[in-house]
């Protein structure tokens, strides 16, 4: 699963807009922004969600879920490696 937040968060690591993300997925525009307005976790069809996932992990980001190991125990995102983030897209 991922949220609304997540989406959001790891876009702004990433430094790209609603738009490339739409275009790094193979999505529409208003499928991200829906997404994106939603609250909690995203629902909508299976295939566009996976779509979204992988465009993130091919950006270099991982999303963590539910009692994934992260220091607080919460639902994040971070980069796979360390350093500053990379524009992708741009």
């Amino acid at each position: 699963m991922i949220t609304s937040f997540q989406m959001r968060a790891a876009r702004a690591l990433l430094g790209i807009d609603q738009k490339t993300l739409a275009e790094l997925a193979g999505v529409s525009l208003p499928t991200i922004q829906r997404m994106e307005a939603s609250t909690g976790n995203v629902r909508g069809v299976v295939e566009t969600l996976i779509k979204v996932v992988e465009a993130f992990d091919r950006a270099g980001i991982e999303l963590i879920g539910e009692q994934a190991r992260s220091d607080s125990g919460g639902r994040g995102v971070r980069l796979k490696e360390p350093g500053p983030p990379r524009r992708v897209g741009a």
